[in-house]
């Protein structure tokens, strides 16, 4: 299938080229947009990577400076002996551990307070005026659960409300762990550290992740650590894909939501929280509008050259090819003197010098064809004639053997007489036509020879208007119908059959008629009737399939014999010629 059907080779040329020009632009501009697309995208994804590295080493600063703090509350003999004394020394131990956790945290404005709560019910700060809460049951606290079950080890909570002192409930990262006894055989109660909520949110308010990027935090267990739209996270009007990022170790993953892509960069902190920044696609690529007009305006660019490349190549290249063009439809209407020029480029040459040979030897052929059509006419018109002249000949001998037969004497003088005229009718001197008039007379010679053959079998009437008496036909024409009417139709009829001749003129074309009431003919056998037969009586002699092709050889393939029939009404076959006046002879043409 032709993908391009313009009428015109030249913009069909034109038409390849721009569409291979502009599908090179394309290709190249999808490809170096979607490369560039990628390297920003890359960029920015390692941007953003770097900086939640930098946002976990700082809040790793912030827990391992808590794990310390820990670490030396546990290490503090006084905070043991305190969780672990009589009562006698307990107010004592209680003011130097107090004493000691406030020279800890006086730098430290990150941390909110470090409280010790034994096991034995008492209760140290580094605030010596802190109330518990009455309302609340510490051992129901989770940071308190979490470090009975880690048994020594420290745990981390997620961001919560504290309410350990009464009146008090401040918004903190907590870091719990259990104390035990030097001896790590008994353990004696749980060391609490707070860290503010708020070093936190400032250090993660201040990370740059475009307009609409953020970072939250997360613990182990899914819990929202931190995130700067946390109202909305706890009241479900957003969403975060939790579950993936638990799944996902320290690296990115993008998900599409709503239309629009996300990247997830996360990084795993090593004491169960994991930091994830949330970036989107759209502002990654933050001149993406600007890099698609440049792509466009360099695609347009590309096609106008590409379009006035194709027509100045299109038209060198079609140049020669339309005058080969021109000549070939001076060929076309029978100009065969012409030579097409061979100055163009090598392969329109070669056409050329092929289209030249192809003329002459065209010019050649023609005038061999005719020479040759009319040799094989003239040699198939003799034939024909020869084979009519036997068959009629044998037809009319037998008849008049069977009249001799009958002692008829006087029959068949007359039958012989009769003969001598149609032979002298049908030889006409050699030529191949003769007068409407003189084919007329052979034909009422043949019907009164075959009607004393056949005596009470046969009758027949002649009706030829006179009008057409003067043109000419081709001799011998009807007998061979008359024969195949009488010995196929009549012949084998019960009573006496009829032939009616008839004929005249009708839009420029002389007709002739030849019916029968005889038996007529089948359906099969009309439609092969004039279809050329090998093995049936009629190969033997005359046929009408001869009459026919004599006719249309002569006249042309719209003339020639046209049949109908029905089984027991009889068959009448109608004889087209064409018009010819009188003055034609042999060879004459049709007027």
């Amino acid at each position: 299938m032709d993908i391009f059907k313009f009428k015109s080779i030249q913009t069909n040329i034109a038409a390849a080229i721009a569409c291979l020009i502009l599908l090179t632009a394309v290709l190249l501009g999808v490809m170096s947009y979607q490369l560039s697309a990628s390297s920003v995208r890359e960029t920015a994804q390692d941007y953003t990577a770097e900086l939640i590295r930098q946002v976990n080493a700082n809040i790793q600063t912030y827990i391992t400076s808590m794990e310390n703090i820990s670490q030396l509350a546990l290490n503090n003999e006084d905070v043991r002996a305190f969780v672990a004394a009589d009562s006698s020394a307990a107010e004592i131990r209680e003011s130097k551990v107090s004493d000691y956790f406030q020279s800890i945290i006086v730098s430290r404005k990150d941390i909110a307070s470090i409280n010790v709560f034994g096991y034995n019910g008492r209760f140290v700060s580094d605030r010596k005026d802190a109330e518990l809460n009455p309302n609340i049951s510490l051992q129901e606290q989770e940071w308190y659960v979490n470090a009975q079950k880690a048994a020594g080890r420290i745990v981390v909570s997620s961001s919560h409300v504290q309410p350990v002192f009464k009146d008090e409930y401040g918004w903190v990262v907590s870091l719990s762990r259990e104390l035990w006894s030097q001896d790590q055989k008994r353990a004696l109660g749980v060391l609490l550290v707070d860290l503010n909520f708020s070093v936190i949110n400032d250090t993660l308010n201040n990370i740059d992740l475009s307009k609409r990027g953020y970072v939250f935090i997360v613990d182990s267990a899914g819990n929202i650590v931190y995130h700067p739209q946390q109202q909305l996270v706890y009241s479900n009007l957003k969403s975060e894909r939790i579950d993936e990022v638990l799944k996902q170790g320290s690296g990115s993953f993008e998900l599409k939501e709503g239309g629009q892509r996300r990247i997830y960069t996360v990084q795993d902190t090593g004491f169960g929280w994991k930091i994830v920044g949330v970036s989107y696609t759209a502002e990654l690529i933050a001149n993406e509008r600007e890099m698609q007009l440049s792509f466009v305006a360099a695609g347009i660019f590309c096609l106008l050259v590409g379009l006035l490349l194709a027509y100045f190549i299109s038209r060198n290249l079609s140049k020669p090819i339309k005058q080969l063009q021109e000549h070939m439809k001076k060929v076309e209407k029978g100009t065969f003197d012409i030579r097409v020029p061979i100055e163009n480029p090598k392969e329109i040459a070669s056409l050329a010098r092929s289209f030249n040979l192809m003329v002459v030897r065209i010019e050649e052929l023609m005038n061999q064809v005719v020479q040759e059509q009319e040799f094989k006419r003239k040699s198939e018109l003799s034939a024909l004639q020869s084979q009519i002249n036997p068959h009629f000949l044998y037809n009319t001998l037998d008849s008049i053997i069977w009249m001799a037969e009958g002692k008829k004497s006087e029959e068949v003088v007359l039958m012989t007489s009769a003969l001598a005229k149609l032979f002298r009718a049908s030889i006409s001197r050699g030529q191949e036509l003769v007068s409407i008039r003189t084919e007329i007379e052979h034909v009422a010679n043949y019907l009164t020879i075959q009607k004393m053959r056949y005596t009470d079998k046969l009758d027949f009437r002649i009706d030829v208007e006179p009008g057409i008496m003067q043109y000419r036909t081709l001799k011998v024409l009807l007998q061979p119908l008359l024969e195949n009417a009488i010995y196929h139709g009549i012949k084998n009829k019960v009573g006496t059959g009829e032939i009616i001749v008839s004929g005249g003129e009708s839009e420029g074309s002389i007709w002739f008629r030849v019916s029968d009431n005889g038996v007529g003919m089948d359906g099969d056998t009309l439609r092969t009737i004039l279809e050329p037969r090998k093995s049936d009586h009629e190969s033997k002699g005359v046929g009408i399939v001869n009459v026919h092709e004599r006719i249309q050889l002569y006249f042309g393939k719209e003339y020639g014999l046209f049949y109908e029939s029905r089984p027991g009404e009889g068959t009448t076959v109608l004889v087209k010629i064409a018009v010819i006046d009188a003055s034609a002879g042999k060879g004459g043409q049709a007027q």
